[in-house]
């Protein structure tokens, strides 16, 4: 089964929030928040984001300004211009990429085993 990509073409703007629930390609112009759910989203070069964004994995060619959150990944390519803070397990930065703002990796982590807490009370041993 082929999986179709929606896409924002340049000549849009659109202002509130964005959800999809497939891969999304904005080449245009989103104010807001934009939440893709299980998917990827990546912004083309000639695109602008004046949001905060939370997706599977997040491709950054064009300009940002806000946040980004991915479950994935975020990538971050040459051509791309980020005001605001990265959040995600795997984040990679192209030369020549302009950022401004916090980078953070998270993962959820599994213990191994639990490791029983000393109180401050007990005596050490």
């Amino acid at each position: 089964m082929e999986t179709t990509v929606a896409s924002i073409g340049p000549s849009i703007l659109i202002k509130g929030t964005l959800i999809a629930n497939e891969p999304l390609t904005i080449a245009g112009r989103v104010d807001g928040t934009v939440e893709i759910k299980g998917h990827v989203l990546t912004l083309a070069a000639g695109g602008r984001l004046t949001a905060d964004v939370t997706a599977d994995t997040i491709i950054v060619d064009g300009q940002v300004n806000g946040s980004l959150t991915a479950d994935v990944r975020i990538v971050v390519r040459a051509t791309a211009t980020i005001d605001g803070d990265l959040m995600a397990p795997a984040i990679s930065v192209a030369d020549g990429a302009t950022l401004n703002g916090k980078i953070e990796t998270v993962a959820q982590r599994v213990p191994l085993f639990e490791v029983p807490r000393l109180d401050a009370a007990s005596p050490a041993a």
